[in-house]
C-alpha cells in the first residue's frame, strides 16, 4: 500500500538516491497550458545536475514530439530532443508500425500531431479536419469508405461529428480493422469557472458504443508509453524510476502499473483529498491512484534538492 507521505527533508536523500530516471508529465506539472508552473525550469536544471535522467510523457495527442519540442523552447526552458518525449500521437505511430507491422491506411479521428507522428512513420492516412453532417439520412448509407482502411485511429479532434462516428464504426464492422485509442481522458474543469472541456475518451466511448469494439488504449494508465520508452532508451531500469504527475487517474496508476516510484504534485488536476480518499479505499482499483509521496509543486522538490546537497 502507498504511504502518500508528504517529501520532507529527512526522506529527500534517500528519496534522490532511490532513482536515476524521473518520468514527468507536462500539463499542471511543468507548466499550464502556455505558462511555466513557478519553479520548473530551476528544478529540472537541478535534477539534471544531480546525473538523473529526464524523460517527459503524456497523454496530450494533439502535438508531435518534435511541436513538443518547440514549445519547451518558446517557454524558455533548456532545449529538449523529441527523442526524451514521449506523448500519446507517438505512440500511436510506433504502435502500428513496430508492433503491428501495419501495411494500409488508418481512418484518422485525430489532431495534426497524429498527422505529423504518423506521416514520420510512413503511414498514410484518411480522415482529419470537418466532416459534417450533409444530405438525408438514406443518402448517408452510401456515404463513401475507403477500401484501403485496416486501422481506426481515435483520439482528441475538435471537428468530431456524427459523420465521423458513422464512418469509424463502419470501418470496424470489420474484424480484421484494428482499432486503437490514444487515451481515455475523460473532461478537463477549469476551477472557478463551469467550463467542461471533453476529452478523448469521450469520442473514443461514441465510436466503441457505436462499433461494438473495445479499443486498445495507448496512453496512461496503461503501460504501452513505459514500453516505448524503454524500447528507446535502453539504460531505464524501472526500479530505478520516478514517475510525477497531478492526475490520479493517469499518472499514478500508470507509475504502479509499471513498477515505479510515484510523486503526486498538487499543481493541476487532482487534490490530496483525492488521493486520501483512494488510500482509505479497501479497493485494489483505489489503491493503485495512491502515489508514495506529493508535494504542493514541482517547485518544492527542486527546494529539496537543495537541502540535500
Amino acid at each position: 500500500m502507498a504511504a502518500c507521505r508528504e517529501l520532507r527533508k529527512e526522506h529527500a536523500k534517500e528519496f534522490f538516491e532511490s532513482f536515476d530516471t524521473v518520468l514527468f508529465d507536462c500539463d499542471g506539472v511543468i507548466w499550464d497550458a502556455n505558462d511555466e508552473i513557478p519553479g520548473a525550469k530551476d528544478t529540472l536544471r537541478k535534477i539534471k545536475e544531480m546525473g538523473k535522467r529526464i524523460i517527459f510523457i503524456t497523454n496530450n495527442s494533439t502535438k508531435s514530439r518534435t511541436q513538443y519540442a518547440k514549445k519547451f523552447t518558446e517557454l524558455g526552458f533548456e532545449s529538449v530532443p523529441k527523442e526524451r518525449i514521449f506523448c500519446t500521437s507517438f505512440a500511436a505511430a510506433h504502435y502500428l508500425k513496430e508492433k503491428l507491422k501495419f501495411q494500409g491506411k488508418v481512418y484518422l479521428i485525430g489532431e495534426a500531431g497524429l498527422e505529423e507522428e504518423l506521416t514520420e512513420y510512413g503511414i498514410s492516412y484518411t480522415g482529419p479536419g470537418p466532416d459534417p453532417v450533409t444530405g438525408i439520412q438514406k443518402e448517408w448509407l452510401h456515404i463513401p469508405l475507403d477500401p484501403e482502411v485496416r486501422a481506426v485511429v481515435v483520439s482528441y479532434d475538435v471537428h468530431i461529428s456524427y459523420v465521423k462516428i458513422f464512418r469509424a464504426a463502419s470501418y470496424l464492422s470489420d474484424p480484421s480493422v484494428a482499432f486503437v485509442g490514444t487515451e481515455m481522458d475523460g473532461r478537463k474543469h477549469y476551477p472557478g469557472t463551469h467550463v467542461v472541456k471533453p476529452g478523448t475518451g469521450c469520442i473514443i466511448n461514441a465510436v466503441k458504443t457505436a462499433a461494438l469494439r473495445e479499443p486498445l488504449i495507448l496512453g496512461k494508465p496503461e503501460s504501452y508509453l513505459f514500453e516505448c520508452i524503454q524500447q528507446s532508451i535502453k539504460e531505464v531500469d524501472q526500479s530505478r524510476t520516478l514517475m510525477v504527475g497531478d492526475n490520479l487517474h493517469t499518472d499514478i496508476p500508470f507509475g504502479r502499473n509499471c513498477g515505479l516510484k510515484t510523486l503526486l504534485v498538487l499543481t493541476g488536476i487532482s487534490t490530496l483529498e483525492e488521493a486520501r480518499h483512494f488510500q482509505a479505499s479497501n479497493s485494489i482499483h483505489d489503491q493503485k491512484k495512491v502515489p508514495n509521496f506529493y508535494l504542493p509543486s514541482i517547485k518544492e522538490l527542486g527546494e529539496l534538492i537543495d537541502k540535500v546537497q
